[in-house]
């Protein structure tokens, strides 16, 4: 059994577009004044009554307003008061972004980066995230850096993403930016590698809940990198990871609780979050769930349930449960060993935590 630690890199979503928000203006907006109008929408959204955001908002569209337009493609972008429409959002925010207005030249990349009303294009999608992110947009620095790091529409550059990440945590504190900063720090891409540095960006970003933040820095205080060695951090960190549904957290929660590291001993407690990785489809936790049945530690000893737990893990390259395999079949009989295959062929993995915690609930 043993820890895995964990690095990824997300895209932010649109950008709102709305500007400041005003008293009601109901008789100036209906009199035709566009500025009221584009106020009024901006109620209507906060409100969730999209029919009557829409209609403002396309009547100051109408009008030329760049964020009347910009807000107006979020409507179409997101199906709200009116049927989806990616082309739709795609011109109303060329409008708006030919009048220089930020957050549609930043919704442009984001369309741009994900095939929306038009082809994928990660070069149109960094070209406009670079005009937004030298504004200060905090999400355009973000999704800049996102590119950057991975190497699409820009050549790759771990030391260009490691900034433009840093001006996002800096500018507007987003988590994910926070993490990725950390990730680099973490493996030494980009800037000189600095657990310590990890440590503390992982913190700032797993104290707003980010489950891969908690999950990376547990990983630094089981293995006392940046930090004291602390196994109940870790262990404390793992699980308000695996709450989330974090999988490598539910699997490292599983081992901490099976060794007693930062925890007491609970083989019930194992159980449970090598069940939750297990079902999820996670090889190494479909292994130990299938030892805890073999041997009946956190549960009555179910031969079936270990051998179906085996083959999966051993479908999935575990070579050790091959081996398991081997050593508990002759404890089997013929009609037990069908049923687990059969078991085994039946099972596919949970597609979201709350069909995870039903199978627990089964």
């Amino acid at each position: 059994m043993q820890l895995v630690w964990l690095g990824a890199f997300s895209l932010l979503t649109l950008s709102v577009c709305s500007a400041q928000n005003t008293a009601d203006l109901t008789k100036k907006a209906l009199a035709g004044d566009g500025r009221s109008q584009v106020s009024l929408g901006e109620l209507y959204i906060a409100e969730e009554n999209y029919s009557e955001a829409f209609r403002f908002y396309r009547l100051a569209s109408d009008q030329g307003l760049p964020e009347a337009q910009c807000a107006l493609g979020n409507m179409y972008r997101y199906g709200q008061g009116v049927t989806q429409n990616f082309a739709e959002a795609l011109r109303l925010y060329r409008l708006a972004a030919e009048k220089a207005w930020p957050e549609a030249e930043f919704n442009l990349g984001v369309m741009y980066d994900n095939g929306q009303g038009v082809p994928q294009d990660f070069a149109e999608a960094a070209r406009w995230y670079k005009i937004t992110a030298d504004l200060g947009i905090a999400d355009a620095q973000y999704n800049l850096g996102v590119l950057y790091a991975n190497g699409k529409g820009v050549p790759q550059d771990y030391k260009e993403a490691a900034r433009l990440y840093r001006q996002a945590a800096e500018t507007r504190h987003i988590p994910a930016a926070e993490f990725n900063l950390a990730v680099l720090y973490d493996n030494g891409q980009g800037v000189p590698q600095d657990f310590a540095e990890a440590a503390r960006w992982y913190r700032l970003a797993a104290d707003k809940g980010h489950p891969e933040a908690q999950f990376n820095l547990g990983i630094l205080y089981a293995n006392g990198q940046g930090v004291a060695q602390d196994f109940a951090e870790a262990a404390r960190l793992y699980k308000l990871a695996a709450e989330q549904g974090q999988v490598e957290a539910q699997y490292n929660a599983g081992v901490m609780y099976a060794e007693g590291q930062g925890v007491n001993k609970n083989y019930n407690e194992a159980m449970h979050w090598y069940r939750m990785a297990a079902e999820q489809g996670h090889r190494d936790a479909a292994f130990n769930l299938g030892g805890l049945y073999a041997t009946g530690r956190g549960v009555s000893p179910d031969l079936e349930q270990a051998y179906k737990w085996f083959t999966v893990a051993a479908a999935a390259g575990d070579k050790d449960s091959v081996t398991a395999l081997e050593r508990i079949r002759p404890k089997m009989t013929t009609p037990q060993i069908e049923k687990a295959r059969n078991l085994a062929d039946a099972w596919k993995p949970c597609k979201s935590k709350d069909e995870c915690d039903a199978r627990l609930k089964q």
